[in-house]
């Protein structure tokens, strides 16, 4: 295959038509696996059925189901896109597809996986086109949708419903194995990543003894890894409650009679049940991934101290002001006490009242918001990140961690470097938040910071090294080997 308009790659189910788009052939809207719809609705994923002739990939796959994501406020609004059959989908975007299929000289791969709490996002979405970050690394870039709320996350285990969205998730990941090869890519030097839940799913990914020995590199960008996989205990409850709002508690056959109820009613009710189960100061959804399910044998914690991320190239890395991105505009929080800030820093960590008056007491001027918002990025976010680096590089392995300090300009909700806002610098994708109060206006200096982020990424997705001045290996517990962007 040469690089012309209208590329052809054949795949394992049938040949794929892409688009050249900047020098960069991209692929969307693959099937990585059968529509989880009818029969396979609440199933575990399989491989795709094969196709006759050559199928147009030229546009991405719908969404899988989703609600309103709580962050348009922050990132932008998206039109829904969302379609349950047809939503397991993949986007690829490669400088150099083999010419015979062979891949003489392959190129790296980076497979990448969207936030949103589990409960929104696309990797088919324009915010996480790939075709510049392929072009910038000269590797392959790989987006893949999962199953996200209910449909990927309901714990049903005694049906088989468990951490659906994980095992998507690990069947992209056996699909680029088996198929990146006729794309140009090397099966044999994958960077696994993400951002927030995207990040947890990517470190899960590369622990697992599953998925861990397909990964080589890990990218981890805002990991909530200050919250814990979801207890199986809670996990249960929820579905009982889950099924109670749709009226099926007493059902005898639950999983035809879940099979049967319209998309659109299950996320009504799972935003009902999102409400019900709502608790001040966290960010945790009502569903997510459960630990003891597959995927998720263990807390990354023990998975890290046991070694199993050892021997993995890491780049991990915040935002400075996290938390802002889910405060800023809630007046339950904006408007909150000191004393009920303190109270709901008490109930979230051991220790936690003390050290919202160690931050208090260094910030005077400060409101009580500001406290528990600074509070809350580092219990959820900067935390566990530094912990996982701390670990890995005392352990002798490659690591380099960052923290995006670029705010806004100007900045009338005062989100700083909000959660999310160095998702359009590390895709290079800009032009595709219109609208985005977390980026304000792209200037030629912002363009220019993208272009620096971006660049360092592809680099350490090719040589496990990013590019970029300043940028030095991390060292545990050293601020100063932090490289900061912004």
């Amino acid at each position: 295959m040469t690089l012309i308009e209208s590329p052809v790659v054949t795949i394992e189910s049938g040949g794929v038509r892409g688009t050249v788009e900047d020098g960069v052939a991209a692929f969307r809207g693959i099937p990585y696996a059968a529509s989880p719809v009818g029969g396979r609705r609440f199933a575990a994923p399989v491989p795709h059925p094969a196709w006759p002739g050559v199928r147009d990939a030229d546009r991405p796959g719908p969404s899988v189901p989703q609600g309103p994501s709580r962050l348009e406020a922050v990132m932008g609004p998206r039109t829904p896109d969302w379609d349950e059959d047809g939503c397991l989908t993949l986007n690829v975007w490669t400088p150099r597809p083999p010419a015979d299929g062979s891949a003489p000289g392959a190129l790296p791969v980076l497979v990448w996986f969207h936030g949103g709490g589990f409960t929104s996002g696309s990797g088919g979405w324009d915010w996480y086109d790939g075709r510049h970050l392929a072009a910038a690394g000269r590797a392959v870039v790989v987006t893949a949708n999962y199953r996200l709320g209910p449909l990927g996350y309901l714990y049903l285990p005694d049906l088989g419903i468990e951490n659906l969205g994980v095992q998507d998730q690990a069947a992209v990941l056996a699909w680029v194995r088996r198929n990146i090869a006729a794309f140009g890519g090397d099966p044999g030097s994958l960077t696994v990543g993400g951002q927030s839940a995207g990040a947890f799913s990517a470190l899960y990914l590369a622990v697992s003894p599953t998925t861990g020995p397909l990964v080589d590199r890990v990218i981890t960008q805002s990991g909530p890894f200050g919250l814990a996989p979801q207890d199986p205990e809670e996990a249960g409850d929820h579905a009982r409650r889950f099924l109670g709002l749709l009226g099926l508690d007493g059902v005898r056959d639950r999983g035809a009679a879940l099979r049967a109820v319209p998309a659109d009613r299950l996320l009504a009710a799972y935003q009902q049940l999102s409400r019900d189960v709502a608790r001040p100061g966290s960010v945790a959804p009502p569903m997510y991934p459960v630990l003891g399910a597959p995927g998720i044998p263990e807390t990354w914690q023990q998975a890290v101290v046991d070694g199993r991320l050892d021997g993995k190239g890491l780049l991990t890395g915040t935002t400075r002001n996290e938390m802002t991105s889910f405060f800023a505009f809630d007046p339950r929080i904006r408007e909150i006490t000191a004393d009920r800030a303190r109270s709901i820093a008490a109930g979230r960590a051991d220790g936690g009242d003390e050290r919202y008056d160690r931050l208090a007491a260094r910030r005077p001027d400060a409101t009580p918001a500001d406290i528990l918002t600074e509070f809350e990025t580092g219990l959820v976010f900067r935390d566990g990140t530094l912990a996982i680096a701390d670990r890995h590089a005392a352990a002798g392995n490659p690591t380099y961690v960052y923290r995006f300090d670029r705010a806004p300009v100007p900045d009338p909700a005062g989100l700083g470097a909000a959660h999310c806002v160095e998702l359009p610098f590390f895709f290079d994708t800009f032009d595709a938040y219109p609208d985005s109060p977390m980026l304000g206006e792209a200037t030629t200096a912002v363009r220019s910071l993208g272009d620096t982020f971006s660049r360092a990424i592809a680099a350490f997705v090719a040589t496990g090294r990013p590019a970029a001045d300043q940028w030095h290996p991390y060292e545990p517990a050293d601020p100063a080997t932090v490289r900061c962007f912004g």
